[in-house]
């Protein structure tokens, strides 16, 4: 049976395991930094960072490409190898995969992470949708991953999130071309904005404490969102909303403060 790529930082065995899930065209290995700095400041945690369906060392799998497949392999990887998380990080696409699995109740989560990415409904927009958009409207090959960051970047795009994008391109037939489907990942996120996942937030399983984390130069999550999180908060006490300055690419723009946020608040 084929299961998701992943790497675990560290690689010994630790009490207490959180699960890593990078957004839509990224990788597990984008967190790496996070993990590391995090192990440092709480040795008693490790982060499995996991490459979701479509991305990195990760099969593609069968369609349909949905935020319940996607939670699906999460849950296939973990009876296949034993490795379970006391916690759950999902940025943006993997923010709603961590949803998901946590309404799976198949782990006894204490604490998912949910770094700015939204539990509503709501028509498809924001920076990983104009993406598409971009990366469609430029060539479908490079000289060299330079001239697809100065292409990323004539649109708009931040130099760092520009390389971290160009990072998906991989070398042939002497060309650089992206190693991703783009037609599966419009698919993915239609669904994204698609799936409901309020009950989660309205109603979480027992012991689960949820950790929204907005950027604060993003659109993900909207005023009414926030507002609803907020109003579960003081109602069940279990749903926290902090903010955090940057834009929707926040493991570029202050990787630091999501990592103060962890380190402080893990269990």
């Amino acid at each position: 049976m084929e299961t998701l790529a992943f790497a675990s930082v560290p690689e010994a065995a630790t009490p207490s395991r959180l699960l890593g899930l990078h957004g839509i065209y990224g990788r597990g290995r984008n967190w790496t930094t996070m993990a590391r700095e995090l192990h440092a400041r709480r040795p008693e945690w490790s982060t499995l960072l996991i490459d979701l369906r479509l991305h990195g060392d990760s099969p593609a799998f069968e369609p349909p490409h949905t935020v319940d497949a996607a939670a699906g392999d999460l849950a296939r990887l973990e009876e296949a190898t034993g490795l379970h998380g006391r916690a759950v990080l999902g940025h943006s696409f993997g923010g709603k995969v961590a949803l998901a699995h946590a309404l799976s109740g198949l782990d006894h989560l204490e604490q998912a992470w949910i770094i700015d990415s939204t539990p509503e409904v709501k028509a498809p927009a924001g920076t990983a949708w104009r993406m598409l958009d971009q990366i469609r409207s430029l060539p479908a090959a490079f000289p060299g991953r330079k001239d697809a960051v100065a292409a990323l970047t004539a649109g708009g795009l931040s130099r760092g999130v520009a390389r971290w994008m160009a990072s998906n391109l991989v070398f042939d037939e002497g060309r650089y071309v992206w190693r991703l489907d783009f037609d599966a990942m419009e698919a993915l996120l239609r669904d994204f904005f698609a799936r409901d996942l309020w009950q989660v937030v309205e109603s979480p399983p027992e012991g689960l404490d949820l950790h929204f984390v907005r950027a604060t130069a993003s659109h993900v999550l909207s005023d009414e969102a926030q507002d609803r999180i907020r109003a579960a908060g003081r109602r069940h006490g279990r749903a926290h909303l902090h903010d955090v300055e940057g834009g929707h690419w926040l493991h570029v723009d202050n990787p630091h403060a999501i990592l103060e946020l962890l380190s402080t608040h893990l269990p």
